[in-house]
């Protein structure tokens, strides 16, 4: 399912664990022109839309529990990656299917927060520390949550 990779700082462990989905959108916002829409977003925002091959890497942190070794149950994880993110966006056309992007612009950064918001009450004492999206070999995206100061 995901690939795991596992580092050690300051006492916790941060374990990344990537995964893949397939979705499409349309770079569109109905408060924009459609020749605003076509300056900002480009060939995106066709009307067709298109589609990516989605790489998502979730990050969570935690000391590492005495018992297991682990610092998050993996099952857990790719339950909750699985239930609340893959089985919700895969092979779907995101601003037409899923309801998180009805109004909202499907851009990689909202996408990503998205993400966040749906895994981070599900993963409960576990802490997620960061979402990376990657869209395109050049595009991808980084989203926090509230530890990453202001900028």
């Amino acid at each position: 399912m995901g690939s795991r990779e596992a580092i050690q700082r300051d006492g916790k462990v941060y374990l990344s664990r990537r995964y893949k989905f397939a979705a499409a959108h349309r770079l569109y916002s109905d408060k924009l022109s459609q020749e605003e829409n076509e300056r900002v977003f480009g060939k995106c925002a066709n009307p067709q839309g298109h589609g990516h091959n989605y790489e998502l890497v979730v990050t969570v942190a935690g000391p590492v529990d005495s018992l297991t070794g682990m610092c998050i149950d993996l099952s857990r994880l790719d339950d909750a990656v699985k239930g609340y993110i893959l089985d919700r966006y895969d092979h779907r056309h995101l601003n037409l299917d899923v309801e998180d992007f009805l109004e909202t612009v499907p851009t990689g950064e909202n996408i990503a927060r998205q993400i966040w918001s749906l895994l981070e009450p599900v993963l409960g004492g576990e802490r997620l520390y960061r979402i990376k999206l990657v869209e395109t070999r050049d595009n991808y995206f980084e989203y926090y949550g509230d530890h990453e100061a202001s900028i």
